[in-house]
C-alpha cells in the first residue's frame, strides 16, 4: 500500500502525463477527420476538452507536490511544447488550452506543504473521473477503428495508429486501477520492455511513413531505429532480460534524441513531412516517459 503522500504525488505525475497525452491523441483525431464526420469531430473535442479540464485539475493540485525530477525530466511538458500548441493550432484551427500548460511550466516553483486532510480525497476524485473518462475514450478509439476497418469511414491517421493509441490508453487504465486501490501496479520485466519498445518501434514507422519521401537520411534512420526495437521487443526471455534492459535504455536515448532533434527541426520548418509539431513533442515525451521506466525497472 502506498502512503497518503506517495499515493498523491504518484497519482499526481501519473495523470499529469497521461491526461496531456490522452487529450492529444483526440486532438489528433480531431484534425485527421474529414469535414462530412461532423458527428466524429465532435465527439472527439468533447472528450479532448474533458481531459483538458482534468489536467487543469491536476497542475493546480501538483503545485509544490510533485517531484523536481518529474518536473526536470521533459516527461509532462518539454521546453518545445507550447510553441508546439500555438504552432499546430494555428495551421489547423482546432482547440488547445495553451493556458493550462504554461501553468505547467511554472510547476516547482511555488511551494505547497502536503496537506493530507485535502490532496488524498481530491486525488481519489481525480483518478475516478480520470478513468470514467477513460473508459469514454477507449471505446471512441474502438469504434474509430472499426469504423476504419469497415471502410465506413476515414480519417488521415494509419489504422496501426489507432490500434496504437490504443495499447497506451488500457496501460494507463491499469496504473489507474491500481492507484485507485492505493497500490502501484505490477510489473513483469519483459511485459514492460515489449509493450514499450515495440510502441517505440511503431513510433519510428509512423515517422519513417509521414515524413516526406525526399527526407532521404531521415527515412533511412527511423527505419533503422524501427528495425532495433522490433528484434529487441522480440528477443525478451527470463535469460536474456537484463541485457535487452540495457540494449532498450541505449536504443531509447537513441530515439529521444532523433525525436527532440525532428521536434527542433518541425517547429524551425527545416523537415518537409505531413507531422504535427505537436504529434513530434508527444512522441519525444513518450521516449523520455519510457527512459524514466528503464531507469526504474534497472534499479528494481
Amino acid at each position: 500500500m502506498l502512503s497518503g503522500q506517495e499515493f498523491v504525488r504518484v497519482s499526481l505525475e501519473t495523470n499529469l502525463f497521461f491526461q496531456r497525452i490522452m487529450k492529444e491523441h483526440l486532438f489528433f483525431f480531431e484534425i485527421s477527420l474529414p469535414p462530412v464526420e461532423s458527428l466524429l469531430i465532435q465527439e472527439a473535442n468533447a472528450l479532448k476538452r474533458g481531459f483538458e479540464q482534468l489536467l487543469g485539475h491536476s497542475v493546480y493540485y501538483a503545485t509544490g507536490i510533485v517531484s523536481e525530477q518529474a518536473v526536470k525530466s521533459n516527461i509532462l511538458v518539454t521546453p518545445y511544447t507550447l510553441r508546439a500548441e500555438e504552432m499546430s493550432v494555428m495551421l489547423t484551427g482546432a482547440s488547445l488550452s495553451t493556458e493550462i500548460t504554461k501553468a505547467e511550466y511554472s510547476l516547482g516553483n511555488t511551494a505547497r506543504s502536503y496537506q493530507p486532510e485535502w490532496p488524498e480525497n481530491i486525488m481519489d476524485e481525480i483518478n475516478r473521473r480520470s478513468y470514467n473518462l477513460l473508459k469514454e475514450v477507449i471505446a471512441f478509439q474502438k469504434k474509430l477503428f472499426e469504423l476504419r476497418l469497415e471502410c465506413r469511414s476515414f480519417m488521415f491517421v494509419y489504422s496501426a495508429l489507432l490500434h496504437h493509441v490504443d495499447h497506451e490508453a488500457e496501460y494507463y487504465m491499469k496504473i489507474l486501477e491500481s492507484l485507485m486501490q492505493r497500490k502501484l501496479p505490477g510489473k513483469n520485466l519483459c511485459d514492460e520492455l515489449n509493450l514499450w519498445n515495440h510502441i517505440m518501434e511503431e513510433h519510428a514507422q509512423f515517422i519513417d511513413g509521414m515524413l516526406d519521401p525526399t527526407e532521404e537520411k531521415l527515412k533511412e534512420t527511423a527505419r533503422a531505429t524501427a528495425n532495433t526495437f522490433d528484434r529487441l521487443s522480440k528477443g525478451c526471455t527470463a535469460a536474456t532480460a537484463r541485457q535487452i534492459l540495457q540494449n532498450s535504455i541505449t536504443a531509447t536515448e537513441g530515439i529521444s534524441a532523433f525525436k527532440k532533434a525532428a521536434t527542433e527541426g518541425l517547429l524551425q520548418c527545416r523537415i518537409r513531412s505531413v507531422i504535427p509539431p505537436l504529434l513530434a513533442d508527444h512522441v519525444w515525451r513518450e521516449s523520455n516517459y519510457y527512459l524514466q521506466l528503464l531507469d526504474s525497472l534497472k534499479q528494481s
